[in-house]
């Protein structure tokens, strides 16, 4: 997949840089040329022997060398790489990155370069969640680094939180996204997600229990297998993800129009949860108690149905996959809903409150097409995401 591609390789200083190793292989499987630096703190845990072995590459570890500054000295080495991953991205070499300073080799090679960099962070829970960390991860983004990870999980030092750098599986997949391969490159998917908030006036409105989360983590896998991605999201509890484009929208109205700029596209996962009606005689004021008792009186219209909209539109894209959310009945009604409403696919999961899935982090989907139905075992809503991914591609491939 990176066949023709270099990858300059810059391992900080981290337990996690024994990750390192087997991401150097999984880009030697896929074709890349790997260029590695190992910072001085990286050099503690895994040796430069093991490092070049892997990468069939002489590792570069110092700013100063002669013989390096050479051969090819470090402005060179900064720009002939087609992209700059950092893995493990330490909480100081973060740091370095957004306040410019260049006092070592790898910092250096991140400032004199205008090529792009993807970071997967490692580090402490507590250093991951500081709010000077955030506020670094925060800035990279801005300044148009790709950021992959962290994830959640028991660290080294026996605490547990997110700060694990992410498997060098998922770096793949970021990798190759961001330089246009993988199975589903070239590919426009459009992605919906959270839920829609109804006015009723100013300030209260009606909505679902949606966290936005499913739909989400179902944008990231798009976007690790290569596609371009656009997000349109309501107002979901969870951020919204890198490397896509995001549309942020509040009403059903507004979902639908959104959706419809978006077009052409070659695939659709309709993962919001719009609500089904708006209040129809909306306050422009605060509604207020008179001291009658006596509730107000709201007329409700039904909103405009977006999936059925995309599915038998004009420019239809090529696969269309709806989502339902059910509390009874749930393979019976999803079946319905597609031929209903036309689209190709129905993702279904049963979201009683005894399920725990409605904003939880994991779900448990009937995934629904022409040739029946197929119960998944329940996962976390990442897992999920890959394997919906992983089966877009293989239909739009087909």
């Amino acid at each position: 997949m990176l066949a023709d591609k270099r990858i300059l390789l810059i391992i900080g200083g981290g337990i996690a840089a024994y990750k390192s190793l087997a991401l150097i292989r999984l880009l030697k499987r896929a074709g890349a040329a790997v260029t590695p630096v190992l910072t001085r703190a990286g050099a503690e845990f895994v040796t430069p022997l093991s490092v070049s072995a892997l990468a069939g590459e002489k590792v570069y570890d110092a700013l100063f060398d002669l013989t390096d500054e050479a051969e090819m000295g470090h402005i060179q080495l900064s720009r002939v790489a087609d992209l700059i991953v950092v893995a493990p991205a330490t909480a100081d070499l973060l740091a370095k990155m957004v306040q410019g300073r260049a006092d070592d080799l790898a910092s250096t090679l991140l400032l004199a370069t205008d090529t792009r960099v993807l970071v997967a962070p490692a580090m402490n829970v507590r250093m991951w969640q500081h709010p000077a960390t955030q506020r670094n991860i925060a800035q990279a983004r801005a300044d148009g680094v790709q950021v992959v990870g962290p994830d959640e999980g028991e660290m080294a030092c026996g605490e547990y939180g997110p700060g694990r750098m992410a498997e060098p599986e998922v770096i793949m997949q970021a990798i190759s996204s961001e330089l246009g391969s993988g199975p589903l490159a070239g590919k426009h998917v459009l992605v919906t997600s959270g839920p829609t908030h109804e006015p009723i006036d100013p300030v209260r409105y009606i909505a679902n229990r949606s966290s936005g989360a499913q739909g989400t983590a179902i944008a990231v896998a798009l976007r690790d297998l290569g596609a371009k991605v656009t997000f349109v999201t309501g107002p979901a509890s969870v951020p919204a993800p890198a490397g896509v484009a995001v549309v942020r929208v509040e009403t059903a109205a507004e979902m639908l129009a959104a959706v419809e700029a978006a077009f052409p596209a070659d695939a659709a996962v309709m993962a919001a949860a719009v609500a089904d009606w708006r209040v129809a005689n909306a306050s422009g004021s605060k509604l207020k108690k008179d001291g009658s008792g006596l509730a107000p009186a709201l007329e409700f219209a039904e909103n405009p149905d977006i999936l059925t909209r995309v599915s038998q539109g004009a420019l239809r894209p090529a696969l269309v996959v709806g989502f339902a959310a059910e509390t009874d009945h749930v393979a019976e009604y999803a079946a319905a809903k597609r031929l209903r409403k036309g689209c190709d696919w129905i993702v279904a999961n049963d979201v009683s409150p005894a399920t725990g899935i409605m904003g939880g982090s994991e779900n448990a989907v009937t995934l629904i097409t022409a040739a029946g139905s197929e119960v998944w075992p329940r996962m976390a809503k990442d897992a999920v995401a890959r394997e919906l991914a992983a089966r877009i591609a293989a239909a739009l491939r087909a």
